[in-house]
């Protein structure tokens, strides 16, 4: 749902040109120092980028979902560590507050968020538990007016620059299944949190992920989310519906401008007396891939405005981040052959984003756990 085309266009328009004037030049600064530039985030700070999901009452643009994919399809045409640094603050790392939080919790929170002055994190995988998330093993034992966590999350997002967590713990030793779950706002600096290193990934340099640690870490109970114990994981999952229709835009974003790269090198590259664009075999991957992200960004398009409508999308999310994220991968392949040894330097962008870009298949739910959601939903569909 578009509210004023008018003000969305402003939007898209100003980030677009963000992209192409400011972060596609910093690309490589970005990939050598493995950080974001200050004065970048502090443009997004400006820009509003880091509140652009929170309701308005709370300092953010509060954009629909199909207003999100649009704007997601614009950000990432750069180097996704630039998206993933705003990405936890719309997404994970806010949206079980601005979903289930108390009005108390809202208040504290959000606002800081929407500005950027915090960087919020979303920890629910862990060593033992990362497709099978119900499964997780941190507890949460009531102590009075607090709450005293133990265990490890890993891979978690803006880690080592957040300033809160959002952490999903066992309330209930007992209890099997998401119904024991419960979620918390966890404050850096807690007395009992600690990080570990930060991971040495294959790509994405600039974006942050490491082990939360949390030893007998006494949380107020006023910070357990929506006041209720056992309605965690159903948050989490409410976060993810979302988060999966982000990253399958984001996908979409990433193969249009790796297509970009491909077509304008193909164009350029000559080889037996004619640019190598002028070759059956190079025409087929370009137009393979146009059409691939032409039915990416009509699926995504269409389960957005189903959620904007207020239709359940858990299948149609889940069929969008397959569907995107094997998409995304497939462009980023044929987009190295095209460039052919070109694309296995670092001279070039593709080498960067073939690596960057295979991160879409794993998290936020790989494609094997899109697949069982998409055919537990189809059977569980069939026999109501």
């Amino acid at each position: 749902m578009i509210r004023d085309e008018e003000t969305l266009g402003l939007l898209l328009d100003s980030v677009s040109r963000f992209v192409r004037e400011q972060l596609i030049p910093l690309e490589d600064e970005l990939a050598e120092t493995d950080r974001v530039p200050a004065q970048v985030v502090e443009q997004m700070r400006e820009l509003g980028l880091f509140g652009l999901c929170i309701p308005e009452e709370y300092g953010g643009l509060a954009l629909t979902m199909e207003e999100e994919v649009l704007f997601a399809f614009e950000i990432a045409r750069t180097s996704p560590a630039f998206r993933s640094l705003i990405g936890t603050n719309n997404g994970i790392g806010s949206q079980g507050i601005v979903i289930d939080g108390t009005e108390e919790q809202k208040r504290n929170y959000l606002p800081r968020l929407a500005s950027g002055e915090i960087i919020g994190s979303f920890a629910l995988t862990e060593p033992e538990s990362g497709s099978d998330a119900a499964s997780l093993r941190t507890t949460a034992v009531r102590d009075g007016d607090h709450y005293v966590l133990n265990g490890t999350k890993r891979f978690i997002t803006n880690a080592p620059q957040a300033d809160i967590f959002t952490v999903m713990a066992r309330t209930d030793p007992k209890g099997k299944g998401g119904n024991a779950i419960s979620a918390f706002i966890v404050e850096k600096g807690t007395p009992g949190l600690s990080l570990g290193k930060v991971d040495k990934k294959m790509g994405q340099r600039g974006a942050h992920t490491c082990d939360v640690v949390f030893e007998d870490c006494r949380v107020p109970a006023a910070n357990l989310i929506g006041g209720k114990e056992g309605v965690g994981f159903k948050t989490a999952m409410k976060v993810l519906d979302k988060g999966r229709l982000h990253i399958a835009a984001v996908c979409v974003g990433v193969a249009g401008r790796m297509l970009d790269d491909a077509l304008r090198y193909a164009m350029e590259r000559r080889q037996f007396g004619q640019p190598i664009a002028q070759f059956q075999l190079i025409q087929a991957m370009l137009a393979d891939s146009r059409a691939e992200i032409y039915a990416a960004r009509c699926m995504v398009l269409d389960a957005a405005r189903r959620r904007d409508a207020g239709g359940d999308v858990s299948t149609e999310a889940s069929c969008c981040k397959l569907f995107a994220s094997e998409m995304c991968g497939r462009v980023a392949d044929r987009a190295v052959q095209i460039h052919g040894g070109a694309g296995y330097v670092s001279d070039y962008s593709i080498e960067r984003f073939y690596r960057d870009v295979r991160l879409f298949r794993i998290y936020e739910g790989t494609t094997q756990i899109q697949q069982l959601v998409i055919a537990r939903n189809m059977i569980r569909e069939a026999g109501n």
